[in-house]
């Protein structure tokens, strides 16, 4: 299988940069981040939507490369609409 960690970079409201990471285990996915290149990781155990939508656009990417199983996009949207009804996607 494929590497499972999907990374991209987020501007929070402030204008900070935060780098963020996503890892497959088993059916979840791990949310990490942190501000500059060395600091440590630190596990997020809400991310926000915009994490999620990433995450899902990433995944979107690597099922047409075919790098994951296309049932991980089925997977991740209904994480998505239990985690946040009111989304679209």
């Amino acid at each position: 299988m494929a590497k499972a960690q999907i990374s991209w970079v987020r501007t929070t409201e402030a204008g900070e940069k935060l780098q963020v990471f996503a890892h497959h285990v088993g059916d979840r996915w791990n949310f990490y981040l942190r501000q500059r290149r060395f600091d440590r990781w630190q596990a997020v155990k809400h991310p926000p939507l915009e994490d999620w939508l990433k995450l899902l656009d990433g995944v979107r990417r690597r099922v047409q490369r075919r790098l994951l199983p296309p049932e991980e996009i089925e997977r991740i949207e209904k994480l998505i609409l239990e985690r946040f009804p009111e989304a679209e996607l």
